[in-house]
C-alpha cells in the first residue's frame, strides 16, 4: 500500500487510501517512511508522523506520499524511473514517552524526540545501531544536523526528550515490496 502511495502520488493521483476493515491496522500509530538507493543506501526521502493521531492505515498512504516531499531533495526528487533502485522502509512507532532526563534512553533501543529552545529534532532507533554512537553523540548530532542548534543544547534545563521505539519493516526493494514479497535487502 505505502508503494501504491507513492506510485500514485508521483503519477498526480491518489488522494485516498484504498478501504481497510483490518481493526489492528484501524488503531492510531505513528509511522516514518524511508526510501533509499538499494546500491549505496544513500537517502532519498524520510518523513513521518510521531503522533498516534490517526490510523495506521491513513497515515502509512499519506506518508509514503509525503516521503516524495522531503524538502532535502526539493532539488532533485524521486522520479518513477527510479524507484526501481530504491529500497522501502517503513517504522511504525509506539506513543511517545517522557524521559525524566535527556541521557534516560538506551540508543539501540529508542527513537528519541527533543525539543529545545522552540525547536524539535527526531532520530528513528535504527540511527543509534546503525552508527553505534552513544547517548550523547546521539543528542549532539540531534540538535546540530535535525535542530540547528549547538551540540550542547540538549543539556539546557528547559531542554524535553521523548523516546520511542519502532516495529521496522523493511528494507526491503521497491519492487518486491510492490509484489508483496518482503525479502530484506
Amino acid at each position: 500500500m505505502a508503494c501504491q502511495s507513492i506510485r500514485e502520488t508521483l503519477a498526480g493521483s491518489g488522494k485516498n487510501p484504498p478501504a481497510c476493515d483490518d481493526p489492528v491496522l484501524r488503531q492510531p500509530a505513528g509511522c516514518f517512511v524511508s526510501l533509499h538507493g538499494l546500491a549505496d543506501h544513500r537517502l532519498r526521502g524520510c518523513v513521518g508522523r510521531l503522533e498516534a493521531e490517526n490510523s495506521l492505515w491513513d497515515v502509512v498512504w499519506v506518508t509514503a506520499g509525503n516521503v516524495l516531499r522531503d524538502p532535502r531533495f526539493q532539488n532533485n526528487p524521486v522520479s518513477i524511473g527510479e524507484l526501481s533502485s530504491l529500497s522501502i522502509e517503513l517504522s511504525i512507532l509506539s506513543p511517545l514517552r517522557p524521559a525524566a532526563h535527556p541521557l534516560d534512553f538506551d540508543p539501540k533501543e529508542h527513537g528519541i524526540y527533543l525539543m529545545c529552545a522552540g525547536r524539535s529534532g527526531c532520530f528513528l532507533p535504527q540511527v543509534g545501531r546503525q552508527t553505534g554512537w552513544s547517548r550523547e553523540q546521539l543528542l549532539a548530532r540531534l540538535c546540530t544536523e535535525k535542530m540547528g542548534l549547538p551540540s550542547t543544547f540538549w543539556m539546557n534545563a528547559g531542554a524535553l526528550l521523548q523516546t520511542f521505539t519502532a516495529l521496522v519493516i523493511g528494507p526491503v526493494s521497491f519492487q518486491s515490496a510492490e509484489a508483496g514479497r518482503l525479502e530484506p535487502v
